[in-house]
Order: C-alpha cells, then sequence, then structure tokens
C-alpha cells in the first residue's frame, strides 16, 4: 500500500500524466481480475433471468418439437400410400382409415408421416375427401427435434439473457438456470455543496444528478447499484465511507473530488489506501479521471461536471462492468455525417463532442452542440457523438465525420432540421407534435438567422427560423432571401409576430429607460451571438441613436438563446440583455419593448411536400399551438403557416 503523506490536507494534486485513453483502459482493465467474483452465482427462475448473465452453458433437457407434429392445418396421410396422385389421377380418402384431420401442432403419429394442407383438400363429406397433388414423406410435418434437440447447447456460458433466450431456454424443459451474481457498484457522492432533489435550494448548492445518473447506468450495463448518503468534503470522513464502500462492494465510483483542488482528496485517498493507476486521462471533457485500485478492486474518481462525469463513466466504469460479466464492449451504432460548421479542436486531447442529426437531402447533416462540461442539457439534446482524435485540430464545415448514435437511427432518419434562430416556440411545436404522436422529430440547432439562411444555401437543413430586420425597408426577412437565396428557389413559412424587448430584473433596480442606458458604465450587457437577428436589430437601434457599441459593458459578452440571456439577468451575471417576452415571462423578469418582429421559416421550395414540413405547418396552424403562445406572452399568429414567395 501507498503510504504518502496526507499530512497536508490542503496541498494541491498534481496530474501524474495524461494518459491515452486506450492505454489507460487497457492497462487498468489488464490489473482487475474477478476470479472470486466469478466463483459466486446463484440459481434463478428461467422466467426472472432475463438481463442476467450465464454462469454456465446450458444444455437443451428436452426436444422441441418433443414429438412429430403438424407444421398447418390439414389431412395427415401415410405417404407412401399416396404414390401415383395428381390430378389426372385424383385419390378419394376415407376419414380413419386414409386420413384424418389434424390442426397446426396436432400428433403426427404412425402410420401417418405426412400432412396436405386444407387449401389441397377437396373435402366430399364429413368422411370422405380427395386430393389430386402428389404428396412427399414427412411433407408439411414437424420433426422431434427440428428446433432444438435434447443435449443441444441453447446458449453459453457468459451470455446475457435476453427476452428470446427466455423463450428457448422454457422449450428446451430448461426452468432454472445458474447465473453470475452482478457486479455490486457503490457510488459514493462527496461535496459539500450537495443537496438531494426536492430539498431546499440556496445559494452555492447544487443538486446531486450524477450519482443516480450512474447508478441507472449501472443498471443498464448489468451491474448493481448501492449508492450511499452525500459525503462532505472532509478527509478522514472520505477515507470512511471508500472504506466501508470497498468492504461491500466489488466496484467503487467516487463522485467529484478527483481534480486538483485543495478539497479534492479522491486521489490522495486512493493512493493512501491502495494505489493510483492512472489520474488524468487525454479526453476532453473527463480529464480529471482516477483510476485506482484498493483491496484488488477498482476504485474509479468521476469528475464532478455532469458531461465529463458521463463519459468518464463510459470510457472506463462500463468497461469495467462488462468485464466483470465478460461481456464485450462494442462502440455502438455509427453514421457518417456532414459537418453544417467547422468544428476546432485541441491537438492535446481526444474530445467527445455532442451533435445534433438528421437526413436532409439523402445526406446526415450533423451539427455541434454546446461543448461545455458542465452542459447536462448537451447530452439530453444530443444524437450522437462525434470523436476527434488527439492531434487534430479538427474539422472543416462540408467535411463527412463518423457519429456514434445515442438514438435509434430510425428517429434521425424522421428528424426535421431546423437550424436558424432561437425562439422557445419551437420546443413547443416539437412538444405538440410528440402530443400528437406523429412519427416525426423535431431537431433545433441554434446558429444565428444568417447561419440559418448559409445552412439552406448549403442544404443542410429542411428550415430555418429566421427574423431578420432590413434597415433601408424596415420590413424583415424577405430582402434577405434576394440577397442571399435568389438561386436557391426558397419560399417563406409564416410563423409568428413577436416583442423584442430589454430583459431586466424584477422591480428595475437600475432604473434603465430604453437603449441609451446601455452605455451607462453602471450597466453591464449581455449579447446575442454574431448573426443572430437579435444582434442585427440591436446594432440597427445602436447606429439610429449614434450610440457606440464599444461602450457598452459586456457587449461582447455572447449567449446562443434568448432563454441563455434571460438567465444571466435572473442570476445577477448582467444588468441587461436582448430578448423576446416570452423568455422574460419564464424567467420572471421585468421587460421594455423595443419593438415587434416577424419571425418565419426559409424552405426550399422542393421540400415543401416533404411530409415532415407538413406537418410542422400544420401545427403551425394548429389551436394547441396558439394557446400554447398565449400563455407565453409576447407573440401574435398573422396567418401563421402560410407560403410566400420572396
Amino acid at each position: 500500500m501507498n503510504t504518502e503523506n496526507t499530512g497536508k490536507k490542503d496541498e494541491r494534486n498534481l496530474y501524474l500524466k495524461n494518459e491515452d485513453l486506450n492505454l489507460a483502459v487497457s492497462k487498468y482493465l489488464a490489473l482487475l481480475s474477478f476470479a472470486e467474483a466469478h466463483q459466486k452465482g446463484r440459481v434463478l427462475p428461467v422466467i426472472e433471468a432475463q438481463g442476467w448473465v450465464t454462469k454456465e452453458p446450458v444444455f437443451a433437457k428436452i426436444s422441441s418439437p418433443y414429438y412429430n407434429a403438424s407444421a398447418m392445418d390439414g389431412i395427415c396421410v401415410e405417404a407412401m400410400a399416396m404414390v401415383g396422385v395428381d390430378e389426372r389421377h385424383p385419390r378419394t380418402l376415407i376419414k380413419g382409415s386414409d386420413f384424418n384431420f389434424v390442426d397446426t401442432g396436432d400428433v403426427i403419429a404412425d402410420p401417418y408421416n405426412a400432412v396436405v394442407m386444407i387449401e389441397d383438400v377437396i373435402i366430399k363429406s364429413d368422411n370422405e375427401v380427395s386430393i389430386n397433388n402428389p404428396v412427399s414423406l414427412w411433407q408439411n410435418v414437424r420433426p422431434i427435434g427440428e428446433d432444438i434437440v435434447a443435449g443441444e447447447l441453447i446458449i453459453p456460458a457468459f451470455h446475457r439473457v435476453r427476452p428470446i433466450d427466455l423463450g428457448a431456454l422454457l422449450a428446451g424443459g430448461i426452468t432454472e438456470i445458474e447465473v453470475m451474481d452482478k457486479p455490486r457498484v457503490g457510488i459514493i457522492p462527496t461535496g459539500t455543496e450537495l443537496v438531494e432533489a426536492g430539498e431546499a435550494m440556496a445559494v452555492g448548492k447544487i443538486i446531486d444528478s450524477n450519482t443516480h445518473m450512474f447508478a441507472g447506468l449501472v443498471k443498464e450495463y448489468g451491474g448493481k447499484a448501492r449508492r450511499y448518503q452525500t459525503v462532505q468534503d472532509d478527509y478522514e470522513v472520505i477515507k470512511k465511507a471508500i472504506i466501508k464502500a470497498v468492504d461491500e462492494n466489488d466496484v467503487v465510483l467516487i463522485s467529484a473530488g478527483s481534480s486538483a483542488g485543495t478539497e479534492d482528496y479522491t486521489r490522495k485517498l486512493i493512493a493512501e489506501l491502495g494505489e493510483v493507476v492512472v489520474h488524468g486521462v487525454a479526453i476532453k471533457p473527463g480529464k480529471p479521471v482516477v483510476l485506482g485500485m484498493i483491496q484488488g478492486k477498482p476504485v474509479i474518481g468521476i469528475p464532478g461536471y455532469p458531461v465529463s462525469a458521463y463519459f468518464v463513466f463510459e470510457s472506463f466504469v462500463k468497461p469495467v462492468i462488462l468485464a466483470f460479466n465478460h461481456q464485450i464492449l462494442t462502440e455502438g451504432v455509427t453514421i457518417k455525417a456532414v459537418l453544417s460548421k467547422r468544428l476546432m479542436s485541441s491537438l492535446k486531447y481526444l474530445e467527445f463532442v455532442r451533435m445534433k442529426c438528421g437526413r436532409v437531402n439523402q445526406r446526415f447533416v450533423a451539427t455541434p452542440l454546446d461543448r461545455g462540461a458542465g452542459v447536462t442539457m448537451s447530452l439530453v439534446n444530443a444524437d450522437g457523438i462525434l470523436k476527434i482524435p488527439k492531434n487534430v485540430e479538427g474539422y472543416e464545415a462540408g467535411e463527412e465525420v463518423e457519429l456514434i448514435l445515442m438514438r435509434p437511427r430510425e428517429e434521425i432518419e424522421n428528424t426535421l432540421v431546423s437550424i436558424g434562430s432561437h425562439d422557445v416556440l419551437m420546443d413547443i411545436v416539437a412538444n405538440i407534435i410528440h402530443q400528437n404522436k406523429e412519427l416525426v422529430n423535431l431537431s433545433s440547432a441554434h446558429v444565428g438567422s444568417l447561419g440559418g439562411i448559409m445552412a439552406i444555401k448549403k442544404g443542410e437543413c429542411h428550415i430555418a427560423p429566421i427574423h431578420l430586420l432590413d434597415e433601408q425597408t424596415g420590413i424583415y426577412n424577405l430582402s434577405y432571401l434576394k440577397r442571399y437565396l435568389a438561386d436557391e428557389g426558397v419560399v417563406l413559412i409564416k410563423g409568428v409576430k413577436r416583442t423584442q424587448g430589454m430583459i431586466i430584473p424584477k422591480g428595475n433596480p437600475k432604473n434603465i429607460q430604453g437603449i441609451t442606458d446601455l452605455i451607462r458604465p453602471d450597466i453591464s450587457f449581455v449579447n446575442r451571438q454574431r448573426g443572430s437577428g437579435t444582434r442585427v436589430l440591436l446594432d440597427y437601434l445602436l447606429k439610429q441613436k449614434q450610440l457606440d457599441a464599444n461602450q457598452i459593458l459586456g457587449y461582447s459578452r455572447e449567449m446562443n438563446t434568448h432563454m441563455m440571456v434571460a438567465s444571466a439577468v435572473a442570476s445577477g451575471s448582467c444588468d441587461v440583455g436582448i430578448g423576446v417576452l416570452s423568455a422574460a415571462n419564464m424567467m420572471d423578469l421585468d421587460f421594455i419593448p423595443i419593438g415587434d418582429e416577424a419571425y418565419d421559416f426559409v424552405i426550399l421550395k422542393e421540400n415543401l411536400d416533404d411530409p415532415r414540413v407538413q406537418i410542422f405547418i400544420k401545427v403551425l396552424k394548429s389551436e394547441q399551438f396558439k394557446e400554447a403562445l398565449k400563455r407565453l406572452g409576447g407573440y401574435e399568429l398573422e396567418q401563421p403557416g402560410e407560403i410566400v414567395k420572396p
């Protein structure tokens, strides 16, 4: 055991090295021995064995079928007695002496050895029939053991039992099987700041969601999770929790505390109690993972950021659980997709990028989601994962890449891809589509209005939400279609009129009155990203009032959605941002209107008849949509779904 000095609990950890992912996994798995665990096992009724792994091979006790059985409805006959029968030489048969009626599954016993299907039988009376087709030996008869022969292997050792296996086992006369005990995985949440979901929140507190995610993943991959009570950031208290968990489980996961902060004790404790195999792996997110061994058992320190935690689990904990059960690690279903935008990466790490994806014009198109390690919703919304290898700077827009799917391919095939401006109404449309049980998904990527126009031009989406003001005419959207998409054959689907304005804290503590207040030295601002319609509107208003953007504190701070702007204001990280009224209402903030705008959808004419697009238009015209927007506030509907030519 490593007895490194633990007296100075406040000293910062140092990463041992940034191991290559594959090297770290192979090194770690090579140290694991589950010999003792594999000696354990239990006997389960077959009907309760789904998801468990067999300890020994299972052989059939009886044959299936257990007797010669009719394969269909008809009559059973003696094949040799029917020699010479054909259309010119039909044969009349007497019930009881020449044939008997049988149904599918009935026993075929001596002297009968063939079945004529009922469609080929001419029934003359209850006791007399005629046939005029030749009959071969054992025709339409399922022989004994056609499916399973007694003594035949049904499923091998170390096989995870599936629903289809249950039927085969029972058909082979097996009612009980010996299975391996599932690996017991102890999960220790650490962090003084953690609270349970449902408890009162306070500034500085974080809901512990990671360990519940771990428990679900453990179950999914064939383990048995045991989640312990949250442990505060106290060296000795965490130490006792680890010792207890190691004693009671086959694998131990320590959530948070794996990084290099003064209260990140995981590496030190594993070193004190056992051995640190790896600390720091060249992946992003997920770098500060700790792979250790205590009493011959794997103990893994997982970083606290949710996305980092997920990828560390997938990269290290999943292989350990599968190895315990002698299961093979597979990468999953992959597809080739075209990138909708340039994607750069560090040369130092293997990076996992969450992606939205859909099929557009006979090819899959992928758009990256937020890459932050703490953005849980990037996992929820992801259709697939793009791995950018070490020593690769990234990929250019239009380049073909390989995605590991996180949803069934069929779902992605049936996805309506929207790339462009953000509005919460897109979530409302997606929800109504789901409520109406339409076989369509709506995927929205937020890159701004101009980004949406470029996505249409490059054939990377079906629709592009836009709200772009023409400074010369004061008209929204149409001039941009003429300017950028004149040769593309596009039309505009009318959407909504929505209210843009200044989102401010409740009560307006800084007494903000209008756009001119943005240059006040005591006002901090948050902006939308370049290319967004909101940014175009702001710049137009600044130009109108001859205000210098360089005087605005926070003008260069950008957010990708209206909800992110509202959240920034609500959190107090800024005094004001520009966004739509619905976002302010959802965050219970005050609002100063600065104008109404048209939020519409660009589409290629050739895609108008696409069933996915037609469902989208139907929702825009629906009462459900109208009522949902009415509840949000800040919208007017003027012939939504109407097609307008530029």
